[in-house]
């Protein structure tokens, strides 16, 4: 990742015109895990060439697979005949939290996982207590060494498995661990976000038997194998409602013909609320908006699916920063996922954090600053505040955006975005004056 990397933004009014979407990031990552279930080549379609993929590549490299990957086609080619190791290491780890969804599989596969800890404050963390708590349940010996997790199970037990918070990567995790096990398993306050659901259908392609049960319930009837695949990652929502938010902040208008609208309507009806002429195509594939010129503020909860995606918060606060009114947002699924409202406001925000809440009292302008990304999120917030914002925004942090997004400053710049990546070394050879020194900050790393 390049810790000396930037991006400079200038204000650009009214974005506009067609773009296209990438595969979703939540999905493609545990996807991406999910084919060390199988032996054989698989192929992926539609992955985007972001940091944490290359990680992943990374990582299934590392266990033995032979991973092919044409960016020019977003294809993936992966085969796990050869992987016989069961051990990740710790500069996988602590690079990409996601790498913790190898575990069901390599559980599932050898009976064996061993997984670095990214810091020693970890196994306190709610997301990883879900997974290790439930892996207990299910039979698995889990014990720490150094810095590693080791976790073993002569065979994974079937059962019902309620989760106390309908968290998306243990329910993934639980789901993948139980396919090749014996009997019936049941995860009960399932999370049913898209990208589980994507999740599903690809492991009901390898021949996995999975059902669907209300209320929120995923069964899974263990099988004996699961064979090779050739599957589309789902289009991703979060990109595409990072987009929409651009356009709407800049009072322009865009065209995203593969968006998946019939995954975000709660996200889309907030923007309609605001006075944004939004349309959808049919079956919910594709939608335009055209920006309001005198957009309302307007109040929302972040919620697991199907509620307002705790993913789209930080770039729907920089939308509210600029609308007429009040507007307040309740953060409830992260409880660290208001950093950016320090950003927000060296750029003329107007904002009070009241817990876990924000007050944002909408203004005429804002002002373009310095400003550090501190999770992937809270990049494309400080993005689409650059863009409607006097004047010049550097944004450091770079490292956060490469890791969620495929090139969406390229995107942006054919959209009329005045965007650009640019490096320390070559602002030296420029000499320019007055640039951002990269700081180190604590940051957070969130999905």
């Amino acid at each position: 990742m390049s810790t000396n990397a930037f991006l400079v933004i200038e204000q650009s009014l009214g974005l506009q015109g067609k773009a296209s979407i990438h595969g979703a990031k939540n999905a493609v990552l545990v996807i991406m895990a999910s084919l060390i279930l199988t032996q054989g080549k698989s192929i992926l379609h539609n992955v985007p060439c972001s940091d944490d993929v290359l990680q992943m590549i990374k990582l299934l490299r590392q266990l033995g697979a032979a991973v092919n990957y044409y960016q020019e086609n977003s294809v993936l080619e992966v085969d796990t005949t050869g992987i016989s190791n069961y051990k990740v290491s710790h500069e996988i780890m602590k690079k990409m939290r996601a790498s913790i969804l190898v575990m069901g599989p390599l559980l599932a596969r050898f009976g064996r996982a061993d997984i670095a800890l990214p810091g020693g404050c970890v196994i306190g963390t709610r997301p990883i207590n879900y997974h290790l708590n439930n892996f207990a349940k299910m039979g698995v010996d889990i014990e720490i060494n150094g810095d590693f997790l080791c976790a073993k199970a002569i065979q994974l037990q079937p059962g019902t498995y309620p989760l106390e918070y309908p968290s998306v990567g243990a329910t993934e995790n639980i789901m993948m661990a139980a396919v090749l096990g014996k009997g019936t398993t049941r995860i009960l306050n399932a999370a049913l976000e898209p990208e589980v659901l994507d999740l599903v259908s690809i492991l009901q392609k390898m021949g996995a038997h999975i059902e669907i049960l209300p209320p929120a319930t995923i069964a899974i009837h263990g099988v004996d194998q699961l064979k090779p695949v050739d599957h589309a990652i789902m289009y991703d929502r979060l990109e595409t409602g990072s987009l929409l938010v651009a356009a709407a902040i800049t009072g322009g208008s865009i065209e995203l013909p593969q968006a998946p609208a019939f995954a975000m309507d709660i996200f889309l009806m907030k923007l309609q609320e605001m006075g944004h002429s939004i349309e959808v195509g049919p079956h919910g594939v594709g939608i335009t908006l055209k920006a309001a010129a005198s957009p309302r503020a307007v109040s929302f909860k972040t919620a697991p699916y199907p509620g307002f995606p705790t993913d789209l918060q930080a770039p729907m606060m920089a939308a509210q920063c600029l609308a007429e009114g009040t507007s307040v947002i309740e953060e409830t699924v992260f409880e660290n996922r208001l950093l950016h409202v320090r950003e927000l406001q060296k750029m003329g925000a107007q904002i009070q954090i009241e817990h876990n809440k924000a007050i944002i009292t909408g203004v005429e302008e804002l002002y373009g600053s310095p400003v550090i990304a501190t999770d992937i999120r809270a990049s494309a917030a400080l993005v689409a505040a650059g863009l409607a914002a006097k004047g010049t925004t550097t944004m450091a942090g770079i490292h956060h955006w490469k890791r969620g997004y495929d090139a969406l400053e390229l995107t942006l710049a054919q959209l009329g975005a005045k965007i650009e990546m640019k490096f320390i070394e070559e602002v030296h050879e420029n000499n320019e004056q007055d640039i951002m020194p990269i700081q180190q900050i604590p940051s957070i790393e969130l999905n």
